[in-house]
């Protein structure tokens, strides 16, 4: 499953609206005949089960709403390096997955943030695995690893998103596990990717009793990672088990996950810009290469100073960890006809465990040796610390931040509806939502170190002629941003939701009320020396926690509404309009970023409005969904490097965005297609100070990825040939609009073959031409991040090729 993020490719191969296609089809037992070849499928014929109270789902064609799927054959043929990755194929979604495994930054048509992923909900069959759809250092598509225990996902953007679930109102994308087999079945796979990964699935279903059935399965996984750090890049993997009992008027799925993971995370590195062009430093390639290696890999850092005359307070930071995740989930989904027109369903999940950061945080631009000299106050020298060797003036430095997060944190959902048909057509539902989330974080941010500039750096040291020590083991600064933080959250909801269907017009709507109460309570922090050397400069004005708390609690109520409607026009051709008022309720990061004046929080509010044509027919398919959306009381937080210290720097503000999403594809010939698929959109600040009218950030005007494929028998079984060409157009990195990050192209070829109904390979490479492309700036600096020519930025990977075997039994 390790890819690049730009192979946009395969997932259309089945029509512009990925095909969820029915269990049967996904896992054809050996012996019968091969599923047909995705052209010949009818992708809005499918059934969706997000977005709407049928116990039984609805027809895709017939949703009054923008929602896209997949089904765990395409999901393979994807091939995305991670959970986030996968989004890519999802028209209207910008996904930033640069930074490797885990730690994206996924973008919703036009909702604006500074990065992670508040705008995106992600559940695990219809549950959220973490009730807040993000937090600082973990947005939850890193909690989450693809393997073929998933049998499809379903995506919805904007519709009926307010009312149900937590209610979060941009997008909830849905892994919908697979169920037991009344036969046996046994799938192995295995993956070489040439970046150095070796991977292996499995998944076993059967039969436990005549009504009960189970599916058990998960990967295990080794990398040396898409760039050159000298240790292991990606270490670990996952097991899935679900049991499912079917009643005469239902079902019972129980379900559990542990996930142990680490992750390398990249985050950016030195570029030469010239003219808004981008180009790598000589002897740095920026397709490949990083700073983090193993000089680094473990550092001592300082997290306080000594206590009653003991030594200094010291952690190790091990960056061969990245940003990973230990979790346990645990869930169940019920659904019974009790009678009398009613239906029950519940939900729940429960998620326990730890995701860590330990990762190398670039800010400022490279320095040669004589500008980093003049800069600290005069002439020296600069030696390599492992040495002693002297470098030269020209010789290019740089510094960066060793960081550390842990968050220890548990969720519980619960969702239940009561749909009763009131009359012929009209279902009405009753739902309440309640959660508890309880998180402890733990962070030291700074400690910015001295580094050559060259792959893997090596550490540097430094000071002036008049004896003034400038570092301490490579650091020039101690921690400038400490959290211990624990936090709690309740939030308790409840809807009503009405589905009239009469003739050809389907009609519904809903009203969602939900409170939530949040409590934090945080360790102070102060500011001093840690070293008593007045000679030593490193450590001036280090930030550390001094043993006293504070205690904040929010309390508020929200009320968001949803209304749509369905007409369709002939047997393939519906049209769609929707319109919906939601918020994004304040959760723990805005209570640590805004302690004194939290009680005058708003929630963000969202107002959206779609129109929408889809059409599918044997020969094509339409998808085209245009949009508005309107936010006000925005909260924008990050950490950003202010007078050359970190800190948490929180501004607020409104936004506009409208645009259309599209997809399509053709089928000429038999065995031919060519799928589209895109958005373009134009988002603007509203109400944000000197902000007012710039772009919104991150988010492409323009992005497209058109895919052709062509099926065909040969002599050793049915063959595939596909490839993707993407363009994605320019962007900003910042909200002050002064980092352009350009446009950029990139092509994507693959080849699969089923050499019969058991086994079957296939091939792909990623980033074709090598592409030197950027996904994110300098978001930690404000302004235009051009020093002397040079800019920091986090590219796309460079070439690499992937090939994968199954195996079914």
């Amino acid at each position: 499953m390790i890819r690049t993020r730009h192979t946009l490719a395969l997932a259309l191969l089945a029509g512009t609206a990925l095909v969820a296609t029915p269990a049967s089809a996904q896992d054809t037992p050996p012996g019968a005949p091969p599923a047909p070849a995705a052209a010949e499928e009818a992708p809005m014929q499918d059934i969706v089960v997000t977005g709407n109270v049928n116990r039984e789902g609805l027809r895709k064609l017939d949703a009054s709403y923008s929602i896209s799927t997949a089904s765990a054959e395409q999901i393979r043929q994807v091939q995305p390096t991670s959970t986030a990755d996968l989004l890519k194929i999802v028209p209207g979604v910008w996904v930033e997955s640069s930074g490797g495994q885990a730690g994206a930054n996924v973008f919703i048509r036009g909702f604006p943030s500074t990065g992670d992923a508040p705008f995106l909900t992600l559940e695990l069959n219809g549950s959220p695995l973490v009730a807040p759809s993000s937090l600082s250092f973990m947005e939850n598509s890193s909690l989450f690893r693809l393997d073929d225990t998933i049998e499809r996902l379903e995506v919805l953007r904007g519709g009926p998103s307010p009312i149900f679930s937590n209610g979060q109102p941009g997008a909830t994308t849905n892994f919908i596990l697979k169920e037991g087999t009344s036969e046996p079945h046994l799938s192995l796979r295995a993956t070489y990717g040439t970046e150095g990964t070796y991977r292996g699935d499995v998944v076993a279903q059967g039969p436990i009793a005549a009504d009960t059935t189970y599916m058990l399965g998960g990967f295990y996984r080794y990398s040396d990672g898409f760039r050159k750090t000298g240790f292991q890049g990606d270490l670990g993997g996952q097991i899935t088990g679900s049991i499912t009992h079917k009643f005469d008027a239902g079902k019972l799925t129980v379900y559990g996950r542990y996930l142990d993971d680490q992750n390398a995370f990249y985050t950016p590195m030195p570029l030469v810009e010239n003219n808004g062009k981008f180009s790598t430093f000589a002897g740095f390639d920026a397709r490949t290469d990083t700073l983090v290696g193993k000089e680094i890999e473990r550092t001592l850092i300082e997290t306080g100073p000594s206590v009653g005359g003991g030594a200094t307070q010291k952690k190790v930071v091990d960056l061969s960890r990245g940003r990973g995740a230990n979790i346990f989930t645990f869930g169940s989904n019920f659904s019974y006809d009790v009678g009398g027109g009613f239906t029950i369903q519940n939900n729940i999940n429960y998620t326990k465990g730890t995701s860590e950061t330990n990762a190398l945080f670039t800010g400022s631009n490279p320095q040669s040796v004589s500008e980093y000299l003049a800069a600290a106050g005069g002439p020296g020298t600069v030696t390599y610390a492992g040495t002693g060797q002297a470098l030269t003036g020209t010789q290019q430095t740089i510094q960066a931040g060793i960081w550390t997060v842990q968050k220890h944190i548990q969720s519980f959902t619960d969702e239940l509806k009561l749909s009763k048909s009131l009359f012929e057509g009209n279902t009405l539902t009753l739902g309440g939502y309640y959660s508890h989330v309880a998180d402890h974080d733990i962070w030291n941010l700074g400690n910015n170190i001295l580094l050559a500039l060259e792959p893997n750096a090596r550490v540097l040291n430094a000071r002036l002629a008049n004896g003034t020590i400038l570092t301490r083991d490579g650091f020039t600064s101690a921690n400038s941003y400490d959290v211990n933080a624990k936090y709690k959250s309740d939030n308790i909801a409840g809807y009503v939701s009405d589905e009239w269907k009469i003739g050809q017009l389907r009609l519904d709507g809903g009203v969602r009320v939900e409170h939530v109460s949040l409590r934090d309570t945080f360790e102070n922090s102060s500011t001093g020396d840690l070293d008593a050397n007045p000679l030593t400069a490193y450590n001036n004005n280090a930030t550390y926690l001094n043993g006293t708390y504070t205690s904040v609690r929010y309390k508020k109520t929200q009320v968001s509404w949803t209304a749509g409607a369905d007409y369709a026009f002939t047997g393939n051709l519906n049209g769609f309009v929707r319109a919906n008022r939601g918020a994004l309720l304040p959760q723990f990061d805005d209570l640590r970023g805004n302690a004194t004046a939290i009680q005058n929080i708003k929630p963000q509010t969202a107002d959206q409005y779609e129109v929408g044509l889809k059409t599918s027919t044997r020969l094509y398919d339409v998808y085209l969904t245009g949009f508005y959306n309107r936010f006000h009381n925005l909260i924008f937080q990050d950490i950003r490097v202010v007078n050359g210290v970190e800190q948490n720097v929180v501004l607020f503000g409104g936004s506009r965005a409208y645009g259309l999403e599209f997809e399509g594809a053709l089928r000429p010939v038999e065995g031919v297609q060519i799928a589209v698929r895109g958005v373009v959109q134009d988002g603007k600040f509203k109400d944000f100070g000197p902000n007012t009218g710039n772009d919104v950030n991150r988010q492409p005007k323009f992005q497209i990825a058109a895919t052709p494929s062509y099926t065909f028998r040969s002599a050793w079984g049915q063959a595939r040939l596909f490839g993707t060409f993407t363009h994605i157009g320019n962007r900003y990195a910042d909200i002050e609009n002064q980092q352009r990050l350009g446009s950029y192209q990139t092509l994507d070829l693959g080849a699969s073959i089923d050499l019969n109904d058991r086994f079957s390979l296939q091939a792909t490479v990623d980033n074709v031409t090598d592409t030197l492309a950027l996904t994110e700036g300098n978001v930690r600096t404000v302004g235009s991040a051009n020093g002397n020519g040079y800019f920091l930025g986090r590219p796309i990977f460079g070439r690499h090729g992937t090939i994968t075997a199954a195996v079914k039994f």
